[in-house]
């Protein structure tokens, strides 16, 4: 079975990136595929490379790099909800005139498209809101 999942909570403020992410193990561990991850609304900030965790929790970034990374599995941010929270490609830099790239390696910045195509290629879609 294929799965595209969709994570809606921001890091630190809500459990669904870091509950996205233990489902993601499990339908990997289960023999199943994921068509991509798509980071929506305050999920994109999951993507945020000046991000620093708490000492007392995990670094989800770094966590999702790892697993896309042994995976093979990609990471896509809504880019216009990436945009007006700060992320910031190279490309997206150079356009719009900006100090520096915010986004972490791993995760690509994509149009909603993206998710409309990983749902249709997908035998099950999964949200995790906030």
């Amino acid at each position: 079975m294929k799965f595209t999942i969709a994570v809606h909570g921001a890091p630190y403020a809500s459990l669904a990136n870091e509950r996205a992410l233990k489902f993601c193990s499990a339908v990997l561990a289960a023999g199943h595929d994921i068509v991509r991850v798509f980071f929506y609304h305050e999920g994109v900030l999951a993507a945020l490379d000046s991000t620093v965790a708490p000492q007392d929790e995990i670094d989800i970034t770094r966590e999702w790099q790892k697993f896309a990374l042994q995976q093979n599995t990609e990471l896509a941010v809504c880019i216009a909800n990436g945009l007006k929270r700060g992320l910031l490609s190279t490309e997206e830099q150079n356009r719009y005139d900006k100090t520096a790239p915010t986004l972490a390696a791993g995760f690509e910045l994509v149009g909603l498209g993206q998710l409309i195509d990983g749902i249709a290629a997908a035998d099950r879609y999964v949200e995790f809101p906030a």
